[in-house]
């Protein structure tokens, strides 16, 4: 985590203040914590990152580890709904289609949505919640692939123009729809985009492959050299939150 000075510069850079409005109050993003363990670590550390975050959330989990069901009725108290990586696409869309039209009316009425490599993957049309209009693959089996296998490792891109090295594990790329509403914040080598930010009716969708809310432990095993992207994790939510 970095220094409360680190953070300050980063707020001052992003134009975001820390609310002070007392739990209660604030804006809440709710953040999916699955059945598996994977799902869980995955989703704890997206709460991390939510709750410690500049924007003032007040973090709630939803979901069968959740502190709160996955509703329409628990949808409707939140400002955004995160969906973190974790496990394979299809088991985990098998486990979250009964949802599917929930998540969709509550982006489509003016909600976020945070998705972070699985959560990217689930945003698209085939397996997902269709809140993305172009096409959502793998990015290790396209042409040019820097990375070609599953395991974790590191990706480069260039993150808003500037060279940046990710924590990754078979993310997307993603296809962007047509419109005017669409930023493209990161891009593969080979081009494919890596990270955008997109309106879905009065909401917005922000989908990463790479992982930029990874904390040091996820480095550990295999050992990988550790990357600080911290700086992206919050750029990759305030642009999502202040659109």
């Amino acid at each position: 985590m970095k220094s409360t000075g680190i953070l300050d510069s980063l707020r001052h850079a992003l134009g975001i203040r820390r609310a002070s409005a007392p739990s209660g109050t604030r804006p809440v993003a709710l953040v999916y914590r699955g059945p598996t363990q994977e799902d869980m670590d995955c989703a704890d550390t997206v709460v991390d990152l939510l709750a410690n975050g500049p924007w003032g959330l007040e973090v709630r989990t939803a979901g069968p580890k959740g502190d709160h069901p996955l509703s329409p009725e628990t949808l409707a108290t939140a400002q955004l709904y995160a969906q973190p990586g974790g496990g394979d696409l299809t088991p985990a869309y098998r486990q979250l289609k009964p949802h599917r039209e929930a998540i969709r009316d509550f982006v489509q009425r003016g909600g976020r949505y945070l998705g972070f490599c699985l959560g990217g993957y689930l945003a698209g049309q085939d397996e997902g919640f269709g809140l993305l209009s172009g096409d959502v693959d793998q990015y290790i089996t396209t042409d040019g692939a820097t990375v070609t296998t599953e395991d974790n490792t590191l990706v480069e891109v260039e993150w808003r123009g500037h060279p940046r090295t990710l924590f990754f594990q078979d993310g997307a790329y993603f296809t962007p729809g047509p419109g005017p509403d669409t930023t493209v914040i990161a891009t593969y080598p080979n081009g494919l985009t890596a990270a955008l930010v997109t309106s879905y009716g009065t909401g917005r969708v922000a989908v990463v492959g790479p992982h930029p809310e990874a904390t040091a432990d996820w480095f550990e095993g295999p050992p990988l050299p550790f990357q600080d992207t911290h700086d992206l994790a919050l750029d990759f939510v305030s642009t999502v939150l202040n659109g």
